[in-house]
């Protein structure tokens, strides 16, 4: 927001370039009367140097100036001019019946909306507020944005990360609480739905260990055979069991001196819960087939997409053995539920790949529930990758089911043209507020109403 001169008061301020001196000082007027400050410019080159000298927060500018009347060339040229100085700043664009298309063009190209003059007060009053307040919210998600990558820089030179990309304040705070953890020698309970990511969580916590050095085994408990679990876990000794012919070292030898990541312990079965509490409790194990107790030093990580405290009741899990693994809780939300995660994770996997993704399949990717999460973005990208033609991921390449998220304020299904339509009469003809309204961008219902035959009527007034 932009302060003005001789206080510390923040005002909204936009520019206006206009080589009518009449248009300027109504302009002018009509939002001092509404609190908006405005200050203006004659010529395309008065206005690029004021934008050079003053903090605005929109510009208003003609499409055609004294030296061309006719094609709206200037006007073109000057819009081009700010978007490449500041292609955040909005544009609105004043322009006569004979240059409606080439403004729509620029429409297209990001300018924020455009009005036919003579224009109205009160739809362009209107249109200014609506998008201060979207270049105000802007502005502080750039703020938040900021933050927040400071505020990971400054994690990832104290911890090792494990190259773990993020950008949502969840992730970000469960982060913070395992690398704050790791150095306590206590056993870490992580929660979360399959494909989350809680493997890559316990590697941070197992990386900023005093056991950083020791070995970091995995081991997922739900895929174990039942009568094997305990040989796993724990070694055995030839011909402890049927088949066995020769000493099977366990999880807990291999992982002596370091980590070892029980993934869904939900999935153990009771006879192994026992084992696993005793040697929680007091570090003897002793393997299958032999009566010598063994010691071992092991930082014990467990994770589970199973509600524990459910299965206690069912009889399923034990509470004592809960409360072991328990005493430090991380719970990883679902992708749907971080989608601030989602613009990184989609870079990150894409990275060095020398594709981009069309607007519309970038917006399939945000409106998707994502119920694999981060493993299923991960498999989906990798698959359009190699469907794709000419370097360009289009949505049938995702291969994504047409679900969309629950919390998403738009849907998958493309707006019909009735649906098109009404939105744009009752949005008064304002492109930026039907496309608001339908949950789109403006470039997205420009597509559609060039797709349905629709014409970007000029406002009357």
């Amino acid at each position: 927001m932009a302060t003005t001169a001789g206080d510390n008061r923040t005002m909204r301020t936009l520019l206006i370039i206009d080589d009518n001196p009449g248009v300027c000082e109504a302009l002018s007027l009509l939002f001092s009367l509404h609190d908006i400050r405005a200050i203006t410019a004659l010529s395309p080159e008065a206005g690029l140097e004021q934008l050079t000298q003053t903090p605005v927060d929109l510009v208003i500018a003609d499409m055609n100036f004294a030296a061309d009347t006719t094609s709206g060339a200037e006007g073109t040229a000057l819009f081009r001019a700010i978007r490449e100085r500041n292609p955040d700043l909005p544009v609105i664009l004043l322009t006569a019946w004979t240059h409606l298309e080439a403004a729509v063009e620029l429409v297209k190209a990001g300018a924020a909306d455009y009005l036919a003059k003579p224009w109205d007060d009160a739809k362009l009053l209107a249109t200014v507020e609506n998008l201060l307040e979207l270049s105000e919210t802007a502005r502080e998600g750039t703020r938040r944005r900021v933050e927040r990558q400071r505020r990971h820089d400054a994690l990832a030179a104290q911890y090792d990360l494990r190259g773990l990309v993020y950008a949502s304040d969840a992730t970000e705070r469960i982060v913070t609480v395992a690398c704050q953890v790791a150095r306590a020698d206590v056993p870490v309970l992580i929660t979360g739905p399959n494909g989350a990511g809680k493997e890559r969580i316990a590697q941070i916590v197992h990386a900023n260990s005093a056991v950083k050095d020791g070995p970091f085994i995995a081991v997922n408990c739900g895929a174990l055979p039942i009568d094997l679990v305990e040989a796993e876990l724990f070694g055995a000794e030839a011909g402890a069991y049927t088949g066995s012919t020769r000493l099977r070292e366990g999880r807990f030898e291999l992982a002596d001196g370091g980590t070892l990541f029980l993934d869904e312990i939900g999935n153990l079965p009771l006879s192994g819960q026992v084992k696993l509490l005793r040697v929680l409790e007091t570090g003897e194990f002793a393997r299958l087939g032999s009566s010598r107790v063994r010691r071992t030093r092991v930082r014990v990580i467990s994770a589970t997409n199973s509600d524990l405290p459910a299965m206690i009741r069912d009889g399923r899990f034990r509470e004592d053995l809960l409360y072991r693994l328990n005493v430090i809780a991380l719970a990883l939300p679902p992708l749907a539920e971080r989608m601030d995660d989602l613009a990184p994770l989609i870079e990150h996997f894409l990275g060095g790949v020398d594709v981009v993704l069309a607007d519309d399949a970038r917006e399939l990717l945000y409106t998707h529930s994502w119920p694999g999460n981060v493993r299923e973005l991960k498999n989906v990208l990798e698959r359009a990758r190699l469907l794709c033609r000419d370097g360009v991921i289009q949505p049938g390449d995702l291969g994504l089911a047409l679900v969309p998220r629950m919390a998403a304020a738009r849907t998958l299904d493309e707006p019909s043209r009735e649906a098109v339509e009404a939105a744009l009469t009752k949005a008064g003809g304002m492109v930026s507020r039907a496309a608001q309204a339908l949950g789109l961008s403006r470039q997205a219902l420009y597509r559609r109403m060039e797709r349905f035959g629709i014409g970007a009527e000029p406002r009357p007034g």
